[in-house]
């Protein structure tokens, strides 16, 4: 039976991965590496826990020994583990480079080490920064705007030296914005979900026209797929749904779809560095066999009802986070 590592595979878009690839390969073993910080959840794999193909372990990415005897027996080892709140990263920089740096070197020491076929690093579109029209093309320059898309940024160019000096199979997926369920609801859709379901207003950081390219996770999990199956070692791939519109028509969108007022809207100081527009070309992963199924209207409305009907999930995630933060304050003190 052949293995793959699936890092951070208790994370949004990672357990949407492994539920994915459990449904569509019987000849893989699954191995879900996963340090369950406050954005992981093991519910969020609930119904493959027994599953014959799939392995749980926890731990960190940046345990040497762990990922060394992890990683040893896999043909392939796909990283979605990462810290990726951008607010977090402007309080917290420190976390992010260890995890998002440090981490991915452990990983591409031990693929080196135990030759693996291939190591697909996900990165996303804020690498590119802020452009005011136009798309982002994989040969287009870097010009990260904060901690955690410098800490991402960094991790592709570490990749890459990897490929270059050591011959490393690399491959690089740079993902625009996701959603789907099972979002952790520090991001905007389930945020705003979470606040207009308990009557709560939706801060919109400054005039809320920072426009975001959206990507239902179901789409990213076949594009990544792609890219594993078909990608060429060494390149990166741009994945987008072309789904481009403001933080404010989504707020708006999100308003409507729960019949609420508009007035629940409260525009709020901006955030600092806060990139005003993404947009991704695909033209790159399109020559893979790639376009997005997924219809936006339709999905979207489909991900506010999930998180409408599921509210014991979410509700949990928050006990957690709270619950984490006063064992971190204890340890600390």
């Amino acid at each position: 039976m052949k293995q793959i590592l699936v890092t951070g595979g208790a994370g949004f878009i990672g357990s949407n991965f492994v539920r994915y690839f459990l449904k569509n390969y019987s000849d893989y073993t699954v191995i879900n590496l996963d340090k369950l910080t406050y954005a992981g959840n093991r519910k969020n794999l609930r119904g493959f826990r027994n599953h014959h193909n799939y392995h749980f372990i926890k731990g960190d990415i940046c345990n040497k020994k762990l990922v060394e005897e992890t990683v040893k027996n896999c043909e392939c080892v796909i990283n979605f583990a990462a810290e990726t709140h951008v607010d977090k990263s402007i309080d917290q920089p420190g976390t992010f480079i260890r995890t998002n740096i440090n981490g991915v070197q452990t990983l591409l020491k031990a693929v080196n080490k135990f030759k693996v076929s291939r190591f697909i690093q996900i990165s996303t579109d804020e690498v590119y920064g802020s452009i005011p029209a136009g798309s982002s093309k994989e040969e287009d320059p870097l010009r990260p705007s904060s901690p955690y898309s410098a800490s991402k940024a960094a991790a592709d160019l570490l990749c890459w030296s990897y490929y270059v000096t050591y011959n490393t199979p690399i491959l690089i997926a740079r993902c625009s914005n996701n959603y789907g369920e099972h979002q952790y609801p520090e991001k905007i859709i389930p945020f705003f979900v979470a606040r207009l379901l308990r009557n709560r207003k939706v801060p919109l950081y400054g005039d809320g026209m920072h426009v975001r390219d959206w990507i239902y996770v179901g789409d990213c999990c076949r594009a990544i797929d792609l890219i594993r199956k078909n990608g060429e070692t060494g390149q990166i791939y741009n994945v987008a749904g072309g789904n481009l519109i403001s933080n404010l028509e989504l707020a708006v969108k999100i308003i409507d779809i729960l019949g609420k007022s508009r007035e629940v809207i409260e525009f709020v100081e901006d955030r600092p560095g806060h990139d005003d527009r993404y947009m991704l070309s695909i033209e790159k992963i399109r020559q893979l066999g790639f376009s997005p199924d997924y219809d936006f209207a339709q999905t979207l409305e489909e991900t506010v009802n999930w998180y409408r009907n599921n509210r014991q999930w979410w509700k949990f995630l928050n006990r957690k986070k709270i619950k984490e933060r006063i064992t971190k304050n204890t340890n600390t003190e």
